[in-house]
């Protein structure tokens, strides 16, 4: 039962995402503007964007002096990832199942290369 309910707030967040991205797309006069590859460039570079947002709310500058942190803005930061990330699943047709099974088949691997037991060489 927690798989499934854990899948059904992944197919909400896509679902939304595809509200929001065909809004902005509306509302914005960008339904035919880009093509598939110009749309996940710009994701990417947004998506960059959003982590730099992110470092910069955890001190990443040893030159400066830190700032208290504000897990509020760094949980934002991270969601404004997820934005721009799911969105990209879209526009290459990657669904909210896709991501589960292929993280999942991943986590795996992971989890076997840090015991040794990956096929890939470089990891044994």
């Amino acid at each position: 039962m927690l798989w499934g309910k854990i899948m059904d707030k992944l197919e909400q967040i896509f679902t939304a995402q595809k509200h929001l991205d065909q809004y902005i797309k509306q509302k914005k006069g960008l339904e035919n503007k880009f093509s598939k590859e110009e749309w996940i460039q710009k994701k990417c570079l947004a998506l960059l964007d959003e982590t730099a947002e992110l470092l910069n709310e955890v001190n990443y500058k040893w030159w400066k002096n830190p700032k208290e942190l504000n897990e509020k803005d760094i949980k934002e930061e991270l969601v404004d990832i997820l934005h721009f990330w799911v969105s990209m699943c879209l526009d290459i047709g990657l669904s909210a199942e896709e991501v589960h099974k292929i993280y999942f088949e991943k986590n795996k691997e992971n989890l076997n290369r840090q015991d040794g037991k990956s096929l890939k060489k470089g990891y044994s």
